[in-house]
């Protein structure tokens, strides 16, 4: 299986080998935020923290194994070609995947966003570059990446809660990430809150997720407007192009009331969520990131506020909540350092 998805490559890209020699003292390492929108590929000074070089990669229109697997290919062949750090100094590979995984066997169970099954993505990267690969999941190495140089410095007890394409999390307790007994812990986005729901893309309905992610927003906007709602938002549409949270947040700026009424229900369903967090684990801190909390300040203040009024008083009263310090690179950076948690 892996020699037929590698022979398949070499039609997309050239073959490069890079020898790995473990002697040599490697302070850099390539991290990976394979998310269901795009795939951000950097090279991190792992002394610092720095991301020196990126490339990003959109997914949402190709995805699939193969394509997944050759976008990475050339991004990280980009990446090595943009910046003057020897290959010899680069330690390892990191990749978060939006989706279920086997960190053990380097294996993608499952992303419905990506549609991507049982992909064995760390072999398949491996064979290809000769460098240590090493997999997560994209909201835990985003949490890495924030306890080490961003909001969680200092607290070993928080959790991440990224929105984007889908809804994810991580905890961290004790400053490690808590993975669980089949190491899928910390699935927010699949929290069931409304048993006969909408349909997500898991297969279950009445996810989080399918109420509260920047996809959801997207697919209730599109519903309306095909309906005759009129928006702003329109001005800012391009054929076949999506929804960002750019003009989201534009629209929101505008007083817009179709777009409003969206991000508030989406608001009301994450409130109600980390609530649920906040309730059952306790954390000290509540940490929020992805494209939609970083572009729309309405939405971040609005979901922090009902999370607080919906969560018990004693816990209400401590918890601690903040946005993502490192923006985009929080993912990229967290797999630089994904070996240090084999």
């Amino acid at each position: 299986m892996i020699a037929s998805y590698y022979h398949s490559l070499q039609l997309f890209a050239k073959t490069v080998i890079f020898v790995y020699n473990p002697i040599t003292m490697k302070r850099y390492a390539i991290g990976i935020d394979l998310g269901g929108t795009k795939i951000l590929i950097a090279l991190v000074n792992k002394e610092t923290g720095e991301v020196l070089a990126s490339v990003k990669k959109k997914t949402k229109k190709d995805k699939g194994p193969k394509n997944i697997i050759r976008k990475m290919i050339e991004g990280i062949e980009e990446l090595m070609e943009e910046t003057s750090v020897e290959k010899s100094e680069i330690s390892s590979i990191g990749i978060g995947a939006a989706g279920q995984v086997d960190r053990d066997n380097g294996i993608l169970i499952g992303a419905p966003n990506l549609d991507c099954y049982d992909l064995p993505i760390k072999d398949l990267i491996f064979e290809y570059f000769q460098i240590p690969v090493y997999l997560g999941n994209d909201v835990e190495i985003a949490a890495m990446g924030e306890m080490k140089f961003g909001a969680g410095q200092g607290c070993d007890d928080f959790v991440c809660v990224f929105v984007g394409t889908g809804v994810g999390s991580a905890i961290v307790k004790n400053g490690q990430i808590v993975r669980g007994a089949t190491g899928t812990a910390g699935e927010i986005g699949h929290i069931i809150v409304d048993l006969n729901g909408r349909p997500c893309a898991c297969g279950a309905h009445g996810c989080l997720e399918a109420y509260a992610s920047r996809s959801a927003i997207e697919k209730r906007i599109e519903g309306a407007l095909r309906k005759g709602r009129t928006s702003v938002i329109l001005e800012y549409l391009e054929s076949g192009k999506s929804i960002t949270s750019g003009m989201i947040r534009k629209s929101i700026e505008r007083e817009d009331e179709l777009v409003k009424s969206c991000v508030d229900e989406a608001s009301e369903y994450l409130s109600g969520g980390i609530a649920s967090i906040i309730n059952f684990i306790n954390p000290k801190l509540v940490v929020l990131g992805g494209g939609l909390v970083e572009a729309v300040d309405y939405f971040y203040e609005r979901t922090i506020k009902k999370a607080r009024a919906k969560s018990l008083p004693v816990p209400a009263q401590k918890i601690e909540f903040s946005k993502a310090k490192l923006g985009d690179f929080s993912g990229v950076i967290g797999a630089a350092f994904l070996e240090e948690r084999k």
